[in-house]
């Protein structure tokens, strides 16, 4: 990749890759926590694109990552330098909890099927070994940890802990490991993973425009930078509907948001809806199924809530 790259030719250029090659991608958004969804049959993706990898702060990792565990997404950083060196191809970073490549490392796994094996850290690069097939192969030559040992040039502690995934590798030892037992053992990296929630995933104190939805069932997300308002997760069935809610905007604004709210709800599979107050408005605003305030009193479960949205959808 240049090095010169701009950040909006790598989206660009990030864009096509998943467009040519069976992605569903949404349209990019670069005022929001994240640059743009794609999904490829299960596998949906939450990706942001940087120059420098080290300017995401811990909010902002956070808001992507509550955003992407809500949506059953992978989120992964695209990234071109950290403050002193440019990203390696074939290496994987992580900022924040986050995964973090280069555009030619995604570039290897979609349109090659090659995914890294190597990840950076303090202190160097490592790899993760599989320890159960290290232990199978070592016992199938009848070799002790000791054997092993000193072949590698490590100690018996090390294969131990290897053995046991207690610790990772140097690139070096896992490819000596490889050559002295004839076996694949560097396990690849899985870029693909919906992250863990933090402990506050769901919001604790909604606001007054959130609170019902709480009370019906839902887990809701509020956003601070993203195409939408919130995102409110059925704890029971799993569905999962994509929020504006009201605050008083214009007919002019409304309409802005309905592009994005279309747009990311056919990426992902949700449902998209309005909360609104404004009595002008009817059952649907530009396609997208409306809500009152004072319907939502009414209603008395998120599977309800989510009967009146598709009543609304359909109806369209």
């Amino acid at each position: 990749m240049n090095s010169v790259m701009k950040r909006e030719e790598i989206l660009q250029e990030l864009y096509n890759i998943l467009a040519t090659h069976g992605f569903k991608v949404s349209h990019i958004y670069e005022r929001s926590c994240f640059d743009l969804l794609a999904r490829k049959k299960l596998l949906l993706l939450l990706l942001k694109v940087l120059v420098n990898i080290d300017s995401i702060n811990s909010l902002q990792a956070h808001e992507i990552k509550k955003v992407a565990y809500t949506l059953l997404a992978a989120p992964l950083i695209i990234g071109l330098k950290s403050k002193t060196d440019y990203l390696e191809e074939d290496v994987v970073y992580e900022r924040h909890g986050i995964p973090v490549i280069a555009l030619e490392t995604l570039k290897n796994m979609i349109m090659e099927g090659h995914h890294p094996e190597v990840f950076a850290d303090r202190g160097g690069y490592y790899v993760q070994i599989d320890g159960n097939t290290l232990r199978e192969v070592r016992e199938e030559y009848n070799m002790s940890l000791k054997d092993l040992a000193d072949l590698a040039h490590v100690s018996r502690e090390t294969i131990y802990k290897y053995e046991n995934g207690l610790v990772r590798a140097s690139p070096e030892t896992a490819m000596i490991l490889e050559e002295i037992l004839n076996i694949k053992i560097i396990l690849s990296i899985d870029l693909f993973k919906i992250p863990e929630p933090d402990k506050d995933i769901m919001e604790k104190k909604p606001d007054k425009r959130a609170e019902k939805l709480v009370e019906l069932g839902f887990g809701v997300v509020q956003t601070r930078k993203a195409p939408f308002d919130a995102l409110a997760k059925d704890m029971k069935f799993e569905d999962t509907v994509i929020a504006d809610l009201e605050k008083n905007r214009d007919t002019r604004t409304l309409k802005r948001m309905v592009v994005p709210l279309k747009d990311i709800s056919l990426v992902t599979g949700s449902d998209a809806v309005f909360i609104l107050k404004n009595p002008r408005i009817r059952e649907s605003f530009e396609g997208i199924p409306v809500i009152k305030d004072w319907e939502i009193d009414e209603i008395e479960s998120s599977k309800e809530f989510l009967k009146i949205i598709a009543e609304r959808r359909e109806y369209n």
